[in-house]
């Protein structure tokens, strides 16, 4: 693969959005770009495919009700990638304002009310970059990838192909429905002391060094 997938970054970004009328009535053509993707293989293109005709098939009440349960209640299942990270904490706001300036030297302004560590706005910015930074930036997060859509994946959410997909664009270690996922109050902790877009500290019992305040 030569390209930058950009055409799958929009459908997986597309396909974390808030699944309104507006995204229901784009599901055909997100579903064409999966299927048309060579970045990935046949079963996750598959399992991409299923989370597509889930949203289509669900009433869309239920389907909007079961985002917002997922999505927007629970700290361990946030698409805001830094609340993974900092939580709250005082150092979430100097990241966010570096990942901002980030889209603005690529001469990107966010257009929505998101925060800039909003998972979907990130993917529409990787999809207008070349290949290097798509996987150099999607290693960065893996960690956090990795941890969502493990939970997804307990949790039996279709949700979880869009996290095992942009691992296997990344070149990284896919999920694992048998991994622990650390409770809410081991998660608290972790989010001060886990640098924000860096892998965790491999040593056992050692926790990564903070970003300077």
């Amino acid at each position: 693969m030569s390209r930058n997938p950009a055409l799958l970054l929009r459908a997986l970004s597309a396909l974390l959005a808030y699944p309104d009328a507006e995204l229901r009535a784009a599901l055909p053509e997100i579903r064409d770009a999966i299927d048309a993707s060579r970045a990935l293989d046949a079963r996750l293109k598959a399992d991409l495919i299923a989370l597509v005709a889930e949203i289509a098939s669900s009433d869309p009440l239920e389907a909007e009700g079961r985002y917002v349960d997922l999505f927007d209640r629970g700290r361990r299942t946030s698409l805001n990638l830094f609340e993974h990270v900092h939580g709250d904490g005082r150092q979430r706001g100097p990241a966010m304002l570096e990942l901002r300036q980030r889209y603005r030297d690529a001469g990107m302004e966010e257009a929505t009310n998101e925060l800039p560590d909003h998972l979907p706005l990130l993917l529409e910015y990787l999809s207008c970059r070349d290949l290097a930074e798509t996987r150099d930036t999607i290693g960065e997060v893996a960690h956090i990838l990795r941890q969502l859509g493990n939970t997804l994946l307990k949790k039996r959410s279709g949700y979880a192909a869009v996290m095992a997909a942009l691992l296997a664009l990344g070149h990284e270690q896919g999920l694992d429905a048998d991994a622990p996922v650390p409770p809410p109050e081991d998660l608290d902790r972790a989010w001060e002391e886990k640098p924000a877009f860096a892998p965790p500290d491999p040593t056992p019992g050692v926790a990564p060094e903070q970003y300077p305040a």
